[in-house]
C-alpha cells in the first residue's frame, strides 16, 4: 500500500501549487519490508521524512510521534491503508484557510468493514459523545487537520493512555466536520484486532470520564437501600411468625454481591494502574532512526 499511498498524497497535494507539503511516515517498529519501500520512496522524493520506531509502541504512539516531527502549519493525520481517502484532505485545507482550526473526517458509509465492527464502533462513539457532553464528534476517527495551534495543545498533554479522537475535540479551538465515504482496503488485511478495539473504547471511557467509580457508588448505595428494606421485612418476619424464610436467596444475593464487590475492585485498580504508568513517566515511543529530515532535527524520544 505504501507506494499507492504516497502516488495518491502526491498527486491530491499536487493540486494545490501553493502549498508547501512534507510526507512523515512512521513505521511503528514493523517486522516486513515496509522500512526498506520507504526508504526507496525516500529516495525519489525528498519531501518525504520516514521516523523508524525501535520497537512497535501502538498506533496511537505513532501518530503522536509523526505529529511531533511534521513542521507545517498544519497537519494531517491519516493511516496508511488508504481507507480514509486522501482526497478528502482538499476539503480540510480549504477549512482550514477558511479559519477552521480543526477538520475532522466523518465516515458516511464503511465499506469492507464487518457488521460487528461498524455496529460497536457506531454504539461507543454515541455513548462516548453522551459521556463527555456532546463534545467529542460522532463517527469521526483519528484522520483530521489540526492547526499548529491545535498541535502544540495536542502534544502538551502528557497522558500514556491516548485517545486522539477525545483529545483533539476537548482542545475546543474553532472544529469543523469533513464528510467522506470509507472505502473498502485495497490490499493486506488489518492487523486492528477486537482486542485492540476494545482497548481503544476502555482508554477512551477511562480518559473522558469517572463512569466506572461512579457506577460502584450507585451500586452500593442501591445494595445499601435494598438491604435495609430486607432487614425491615426479615424483622416483620420474624416477629409475626416463628422463622424467616428466604435463605437461599440470601446467600445467592452474597455470592452475586461478591462478585460485583470484585469487579469494581478491578474498576479501580485499573485506574490505579493507568495512574502507576503515568508517574513513571516513560517515553511515550523511541527512535530508531531518522531518514530525510533536517540535520537539525534529532528528537529521539517523547
Amino acid at each position: 500500500m505504501l507506494r499507492e499511498m504516497h502516488r495518491r498524497l502526491s498527486a491530491v497535494l499536487g493540486e494545490v501549487p501553493s502549498l508547501d507539503v512534507e510526507f512523515v511516515c512512521v513505521d511503528d517498529g514493523s517486522h516486513d519490508d515496509t522500512l526498506a519501500i520507504l526508504r526507496e520512496l525516500q529516495r525519489g522524493d525528498p519531501r518525504l521524512r520516514v521516523l523508524a520506531l525501535s520497537r512497535n509502541f501502538g498506533q496511537l504512539a505513532a501518530t503522536t510521534a509523526g505529529m511531533a516531527e511534521a513542521r507545517g502549519d498544519a497537519v494531517v493525520t491519516i493511516d496508511a491503508d488508504l481507507q480514509d481517502p486522501p482526497e478528502a484532505i482538499l476539503d480540510m485545507v480549504a477549512r482550514w484557510r477558511d479559519g477552521v482550526q480543526v477538520a475532522y473526517g466523518v465516515r458516511e458509509t464503511r465499506e469492507g468493514e464487518a457488521a460487528y465492527k461498524r455496529w460497536s464502533s457506531r454504539i461507543f462513539s454515541r455513548f462516548m459523545n453522551r459521556l463527555s457532553g456532546g463534545y467529542i464528534p460522532v463517527d469521526s476517527g483519528d484522520f483530521f487537520l489540526l492547526d499548529r495551534k491545535v498541535v502544540h495543545a495536542f502534544l502538551a498533554m502528557p497522558e500514556r493512555d491516548r485517545y486522539h479522537r477525545g483529545m483533539v475535540a476537548w482542545t475546543g479551538f474553532r472544529q469543523e466536520a469533513v464528510h467522506f465515504h470509507r472505502r473498502p482496503r485495497a490490499a493486506g488485511e488489518t492487523k486492528y484486532t477486537k482486542t485492540m478495539m476494545w482497548r481503544l473504547a476502555i482508554d477512551g471511557l477511562m480518559s473522558f470520564s469517572l463512569l466506572p467509580v461512579r457506577l460502584a457508588l450507585w451500586s452500593g448505595a442501591l445494595v445499601a437501600v435494598l438491604a435495609f428494606a430486607g432487614l425491615i421485612v426479615g424483622l416483620t418476619a420474624r416477629l409475626l411468625t416463628d422463622s424467616v424464610p428466604g435463605w437461599t436467596l440470601v446467600c445467592a444475593l452474597v455470592v452475586f454481591l461478591a462478585g460485583v464487590q470484585l469487579a469494581f475492585i478491578g474498576v479501580l485498580g485499573e485506574y490505579v494502574g493507568r495512574i502507576y504508568g503515568e508517574v513513571k513517566r516513560r517515553p511515550l515511543y523511541l527512535v530508531k532512526e531518522r531518514i530525510g529530515f533536517p540535520a537539525s532535527s534529532q528528537r529521539t524520544s517523547r
